[in-house]
C-alpha cells in the first residue's frame, strides 16, 4: 500500500507539471498562428524595399512558389501568393519535425526524458529569440526551421505521461496532453493576435507577441529544470534490453506481444494527419470565400472548436478505451467533410465544426495511447517518436496537396475526396486496429460499476 500511495503521488506530481509546462508551451507555440498573413506580407513587403538589383532568398522561393501557382487551371488572385507561401513555411516546419522527432525519442530512451527534454527547451528558447529579434526574412526562416528541430515537447511530455501510468490508467492520462492542446488553441492564437496590436519596435512588429512567447518559454524551462523528476530508468530499460532483470518483466504485462503493429498504427497516424491537415489548413480560406470572415470571426470558429474539445477530453474521452475513442473521431470526421463540402449556411459550419471538435478530441490522442502499449520501457520514446514522425509527415503533405486540388477543382470535390480518404482510415481502424487487453475497461469504470 505504501508503495502504491508514493507511485500515485508522484504521478500527481508529474502530471501536474505536465499539464502547466504543456500549456505555457502550446499557448506560447499557438501565438504565431493567426499572425502568419501579416507575417509574411511584412517580410515581402520589407524584402522588396531592400533588394539591389540581385535576387533574395525570399525572392527565389516566391519564383518557385509563382511557378507552381502559374500551373493551375484557373488563375489565381496574387493574394494568394502568402497563402502558398504560409502553406509553404508550415510544410517545412512539419518536416523538421518530422526528422527530429525519432531522434529526441530515442535519446530520451538513452539519456532520460528530462534531459531530453530540457535540451529541447534550450532549441526552443533559441528559436522565439531568432524571432523577436527577426527583422529580415533569413532571421525568420531561421527561426521556424531551429523550432522544427527542436519541437520535442509533445511527444516527450506524451512518453512521460506514459512512464508514469500503467494500462488502466494510460487512456485517461493521454486525454490530459490532448486537453492542454484543446486549450492552448482556445486561448494563444487570440492572446497572440491581440499582442500583435501592440508595436514597440518598428523594425520588428511582432516583437512583442515573439517577446511574449520567449517569456512564457523561458519560465516553462526553469519550470521543468526544478520540478520535473526522471521518469524513465535507464538502467533497468538497459538490463531488460540485455536480457537481465527477467523476473521483473515477467510480473509486468508483457510488452513484447503486440496487439497491434506500429507500422499500422503509424499509417494509420499519417493517413488521418494527410486528410485532416488539409481540410485544417483550408477551412479559413473556405469561410473567407463563403461567408467573407474575417480573422476574429474565424479565430470564434477555432475557439467554439477548441472549447467543445476540451470539454469532451476533460470528461468523456479520457474515461473510454483508446481504439472505441478513435473509431468515434474517424467517423465523425468523415461526416464533417461531406458535411463541409455541401454546406450553404453559418449555421451547419458550426455544426460541422461540433464535429470536427469531436475529432480533435480523440483520434490523435487515442492513437497516441494505443502506440504507447505497445512499446516496452526501453524503447517508448523512440517507437512514440517514429509515431509522431508519421504524423508530421502527413503534415508536411496535407496542407499543399488538399489546397491544391481545393484551387484546382473546387470546394465539393476537395472536401468529397478528403471524405473519402476517411473512408480509407475507417477502414484501417475498424478492420485493422484492435484493442489492447489492458485499455479494455478502464479502472475508474470498473470502480464505479462495483460500487452500483
Amino acid at each position: 500500500m505504501a508503495e502504491l500511495s508514493s507511485r500515485q503521488q508522484l504521478r500527481r506530481r508529474v502530471l501536474r507539471v505536465l499539464f502547466i509546462s504543456l500549456l505555457l508551451d502550446l499557448i506560447s507555440f499557438t501565438f504565431i498562428l493567426p499572425l502568419f498573413p501579416k507575417l509574411i506580407e511584412f517580410y515581402r513587403d520589407l524584402d522588396s524595399r531592400a533588394s539591389n538589383g540581385s535576387p533574395t532568398l525570399l525572392q527565389n522561393i516566391l519564383s518557385v512558389l509563382h511557378r507552381y501557382k502559374n500551373s493551375f487551371a484557373k488563375p489565381i488572385n496574387s493574394r494568394y501568393d502568402i497563402v502558398i507561401l504560409g502553406g509553404a513555411l508550415g510544410s517545412l516546419f512539419s518536416l523538421c519535425q518530422a526528422i527530429a522527432s525519432p531522434i529526441i525519442g530515442a535519446l530520451s530512451d538513452k539519456y532520460g526524458r528530462r534531459t531530453a527534454l530540457l535540451w529541447a527547451m534550450c532549441g526552443n528558447i533559441l528559436s522565439v529569440a531568432l524571432w523577436v529579434v527577426a527583422v529580415d526574412f533569413r532571421t525568420f526562416l531561421a527561426s521556424r526551421v531551429i523550432g522544427g528541430l527542436s519541437e520535442g515537447n509533445v511527444q516527450l511530455a506524451t512518453a512521460i505521461a506514459t512512464d508514469i501510468s500503467n494500462d488502466e490508467e494510460r487512456g485517461s492520462t493521454m486525454a490530459l496532453v490532448g486537453a492542454c492542446f484543446s486549450i492552448a488553441f482556445t486561448v494563444g492564437p487570440s492572446l497572440g493576435a491581440a499582442l500583435s496590436n501592440l508595436v514597440f519596435v518598428k523594425a520588428n512588429p511582432f516583437a512583442t507577441a515573439a517577446g511574449f512567447s520567449l517569456v512564457l518559454i523561458v519560465t516553462e524551462t526553469i519550470y521543468l529544470y526544478f520540478c520535473l523528476p526522471e521518469t524513465h530508468d535507464i538502467k533497468k530499460s538497459k538490463d531488460q534490453a540485455s536480457g537481465n532483470g527477467k523476473i521483473q518483466a515477467s510480473k509486468a504485462s508483457n510488452p513484447n506481444v503486440r496487439t497491434n503493429s506500429h507500422v499500422l498504427l503509424n499509417l494509420t497516424h499519417f493517413t488521418f494527419i494527410l486528410f485532416f491537415s488539409g481540410m485544417e489548413f483550408s477551412l479559413p480560406f473556405m469561410t473567407y470565400d463563403l461567408f467573407g470572415y474575417s480573422s476574429a470571426r474565424n479565430g470564434g470558429l477555432l475557439g467554439f472548436i477548441g472549447i467543445i474539445s476540451s470539454v469532451l477530453q476533460g470528461g468523456v474521452t479520457r474515461r473510454m478505451h483508446p481504439l472505441l475513442v478513435v473509431r468515434i473521431g474517424v467517423v465523425c470526421c468523415a461526416l464533417a467533410f461531406v458535411w463541409l463540402g455541401k454546406l450553404k449556411t453559418q449555421g451547419e459550419l458550426y455544426g460541422a465544426g461540433a464535429l470536427l471538435a469531436t475529432t480533435s478530441a480523440t483520434v490523435v490522442t487515442g492513437l497516441n495511447s494505443l502506440s504507447s502499449f505497445e512499446a516496452s520501457a526501453g524503447e517508448r520514446g523512440g517507437k512514440l517518436g517514429n509515431h509522431r514522425s508519421s504524423g508530421q509527415i502527413g503534415r508536411t503533405l496535407g496542407p499543399l496537396i488538399f489546397c491544391s486540388l481545393y484551387w484546382w477543382a473546387g470546394r465539393e470535390v476537395a472536401y468529397t475526396v478528403g471524405g473519402l480518404g476517411m473512408v480509407g482510415v475507417a477502414s484501417m481502424v475498424f478492420g485493422g486496429l484492435k484493442a489492447p487487453p489492458g485499455s479494455i475497461q478502464p479502472k475508474s469504470i470498473k470502480t464505479t460499476s462495483s460500487k452500483r
